[in-house]
C-alpha cells in the first residue's frame, strides 16, 4: 500500500507566503524528497542557455520552478477559497485517511 501524503497531485492549493501569496492553483507534481510541489501557474521562469556548438545562438528556455511545500495550504472550499491544515487519522481497518482540521475533521477526497 502506498503511503498517504498530506498534499497530493491534483489537489487545489493556495500559496500562503512569498511573492505569489494568495494565488490558488492545482498541484501538478509533488517532489517528496525535495519537499516541494509544482503548482499550475506559479513558478514559471526563464533559464538562460549559453551558446554551444549544437546551439550557437544560445538564448533562453522556459522552466517550472517548484514551490516549497510549507508555503502552500490545501483549499477545502472552492467558492470561498478557505484553506485548512491536513491531518491523518487511522481507520478501523488499519488504513489512513486525510482529514481537514479546520472543518471539524471532515474527510478529504
Amino acid at each position: 500500500m502506498a503511503t498517504v501524503k498530506r498534499i497530493r497531485t491534483g489537489d487545489t492549493v493556495k500559496l500562503i507566503s512569498g511573492a505569489n501569496k494568495g494565488v490558488t492553483g492545482k498541484v501538478l507534481k509533488v517532489l517528496a524528497k525535495k519537499g516541494t510541489v509544482l503548482v499550475e501557474g506559479v513558478g514559471n521562469k526563464h533559464r538562460h542557455v549559453k551558446p554551444t556548438q549544437l546551439n550557437p545562438r544560445g538564448g533562453h528556455k522556459d522552466i517550472h520552478v517548484p514551490t516549497p511545500i510549507h508555503k502552500v495550504a490545501l483549499v477545502v472550499d472552492e467558492k470561498s477559497s478557505k484553506t485548512s491544515r491536513v491531518g491523518l487519522i487511522k481507520n478501523a481497518d488499519g488504513g489512513t485517511t486525510r482529514v481537514a482540521r479546520q472543518n471539524k475533521d471532515k474527510e478529504i477526497k
